[in-house]
């Protein structure tokens, strides 16, 4: 059963409508604070402000261990609590449990950013645009806050105990990548996602190479399961995969590489072959940034899928990005799935 402290931080996270109690609180003013003091990060160790740096990094730890026990919490609560409760009150914990996902993640790659001007916010929604309580507040934190179809998704039907673990790019994830080849993380992707083996450079790689700072995965009990890929100036990383990324990467992968082998191989190999159609000028105009998510089969809550684009696009609006945009086959039926059920 649920332990006497876990029944506390249930009743601290849904307290009172407009009074949080200590754990919401406490998450609330972490949040507040690393997001207004964020240009502190990138302060060098050895710098006249190096403690400022140092108390935002200790900040940003107590924020991700709180993180951790909510999101725990969701999955002992699914675990252990009669079906009666269960359903009267998952969806608002499924719900903090989305949110503090992509917020704890967002944390994380603000400290791996050295930003030079402060956050670029949307401007102030309109009341009815938020939700009250805790999941309100921490909306409103986000620099996507005011995108109100991202934040409403109904809970799914049957609700699951899966722990996930949302983050940002790191340098050991792309251990052994160059040029068009794939990273660890790439590799094992194509293993969760039972894909053929040239196929993670043609999902990650281009976003590997050029732009690794606006690539997030997310993790489950088995390992890597999703991604998130964007890039801020999508003009100028079109330019650059077509001039640089995609003749090395046909080298890497000649023509005949997949002949005889699976169907698909035969398809990844000659996708990196294929011309890429031009992305229209006024689509970059009115839409500059390009994004890319996937999820493993086996990750069938939605909500670990939302957290991922909520992220990604908090990072991009966060350095002034102010329209996304993807490229999506209209024969992809899976993807063109997976993207409707974002919204």
């Amino acid at each position: 059963p649920l332990t006497l402290e876990e029944v506390r931080m249930l009743v601290e996270l849904f307290y009172l409508p407009y009074h949080h109690g200590a754990l919401a609180q406490e998450l609330l003013e972490h949040f507040r604070w690393l997001r207004a003091n964020s240009l502190s990060v990138g302060v060098p160790a050895t710098g006249p402000d190096a403690c400022g740096g140092t108390r935002w990094r200790g900040r940003a730890q107590s924020f991700q261990l709180l993180c951790a026990r909510t999101c725990r919490l969701h999955s002992r609560f699914v675990s252990t609590a009669g079906r009666a409760l269960l359903y009267d009150l998952h969806p608002y914990l499924w719900d903090i449990r989305n949110m503090l996902l992509a917020a704890s993640a967002f944390v994380l790659w603000l400290g791996c950013q050295s930003i030079t001007a402060p956050m670029l916010l949307g401007r102030d929604a309109e009341p009815w645009a938020r939700r009250g309580g805790l999941f309100g507040e921490l909306q409103a934190l986000l620099p996507v806050g005011n995108s109100c179809d991202l934040f409403y998704h109904p809970p799914p039907l049957f609700p699951s105990s899966q722990l996930y673990l949302l983050r940002p790019l790191l340098p050991l994830d792309k251990l052994g990548h160059e040029g068009g080849g794939c990273s660890e993380v790439s590799q094992e992707l194509q293993a969760q996602l039972s894909c053929a083996p040239a196929l993670p450079g043609r999902l990650l790689g281009s976003f590997l190479s050029l732009s690794p700072e606006y690539t997030f995965v997310l993790e489950d009990e088995g390992g890597p399961c999703g991604y998130a890929a964007g890039a801020l100036h999508a003009e100028g990383f079109l330019q650059q995969r077509d001039s640089s990324w995609l003749p090395a990467t046909r080298h890497k992968y000649p023509p005949d590489l997949g002949t005889g082998g699976p169907a698909l191989g035969q398809e990844a190999v000659l996708f990196f072959h294929a011309e890429p159609l031009a992305v229209p000028q006024p689509v970059l105009r009115r839409f500059p940034s390009l994004v890319q998510l996937g999820t493993a089969p086996r990750v069938l809550d939605v909500g670990a899928s939302r957290s991922l684009a909520l992220c990604l696009l908090s990072a991009l609006r966060a350095n002034g990005s102010r329209g996304v945009f993807c490229q999506v086959s209209d024969a992809d039926r899976q993807q063109l799935s997976f993207y409707s059920k974002l919204g």
